[in-house]
């Protein structure tokens, strides 16, 4: 923000939790929202598309980094900065200060409420910078669950796994990251959500002794009666037994492989956009969707062992 500009108001949202246009103030930027996957649910028409059009000239500037075939439908069009996960592992780093320039003045900062989501609202109130030194970093390595995190974005991280629908704690952190992550009030806020934190990554744990391996798949059930616990975490403890971790609750699927694993669920169940090696399905697919995954995993390490063994 420089000297004068009047602080955009912050909102936060998902792919497929769109605000409706006219609740938000003046010119909008983007942030981390990827586009509505069409292999479930309304898809993109009814609701990324619809979103477009209803901001019309009011959409100042759209950055994402999820894979999405519609993608190419905006490549003219300068106010889309778009890429897939491959090409960037998080949205902060491709934030710049030309950017934030060239766009101009904002009203409203629309973002995913995750920590990559947040950074990249603070990136862009902050004219393009970090708010620390390795924040593009930190985001990075929150989002694709590789390299080091510093103490900072685990801290921040786990309020926001503890809290995610909490729009208070969201804010605080936003204030928190433009105050360069530094101890203040808001601080004390945070801290208590990762203890919230703390107490759900033991009911994790507790839950990934549930764990079902075969044929490359650890899988579990989580019952109606379980306590709060995190997704994300299971999903990794699960990746420990296997290449592919899948967590059953409430009637949905959440599949999951490493970031550098090769697979891309997106195209192997022709979801229609997303993060490649994580989605969700209902659960009345996971059969069929275990079903390819697993061909899909049998050809490619065939494919492997005989490249081993061919003649070189």
């Amino acid at each position: 923000m420089t000297l004068g500009q009047t602080r955009p108001e912050v909102r936060f949202a998902s792919p497929r939790k769109l605000p409706r246009a006219g609740t938000l103030r003046g010119r909008v930027v983007v942030l981390d929202i990827a586009f509505a996957a069409d292999g479930l649910g309304k898809g993109f028409d009814k609701t990324t598309g619809k979103f477009i059009e209803s901001l019309g000239a009011r959409l100042a500037m759209w950055v994402d980094h999820h894979d999405h075939p519609r993608h190419v439908d905006f490549a003219g069009d300068e106010r889309f900065v778009l890429c897939t996960k491959a090409e960037h592992g998080a949205c902060p780093e491709m934030i710049t200060e030309e950017m934030v320039r060239r766009t101009g003045p904002v009203d409203t900062i629309l973002a995913h409420f995750d920590l990559d989501g947040i950074y990249s609202a603070a990136k862009w109130m902050l004219g393009g910078k970090e708010p620390y030194p390795g924040a593009d970093d930190d985001a990075r390595a929150v989002d694709t669950r590789i390299g080091e995190v510093s103490a900072t974005a685990s801290r921040i991280d786990k309020a926001l796994r503890a809290h995610y629908a909490d729009e208070v704690l969201k804010q605080q952190i936003v204030n928190h990251l433009l105050a360069g992550a530094k101890r203040h009030v808001s601080a004390e806020e945070i801290d208590a959500a990762v203890a919230d934190y703390d107490r759900m990554e033991q009911t994790s744990r507790e839950l990934s002794r549930g764990f079902v391996v075969e044929e490359g798949v650890a899988l579990v059930q989580v019952g109606s009666d379980a306590g709060p616990f995190d997704k994300t975490e299971l999903l990794l403890m699960g990746q420990t037994l296997a290449p592919v971790s899948v967590v059953v609750e409430k009637g949905n699927a959440s599949i999951a492989a490493s970031f550098h694993s090769g697979l891309n669920f997106v195209e192997l169940l022709e979801l229609g956009g997303g993060m490649p090696t994580r989605v969700s399905v209902p659960q009345k697919r996971l059969g069929e969707a275990l079903k390819t995954i697993r061909a899909h995993m049998r050809t490619a390490w065939s494919a492997s062992a005989s490249d081993e063994h061919s003649p070189r």
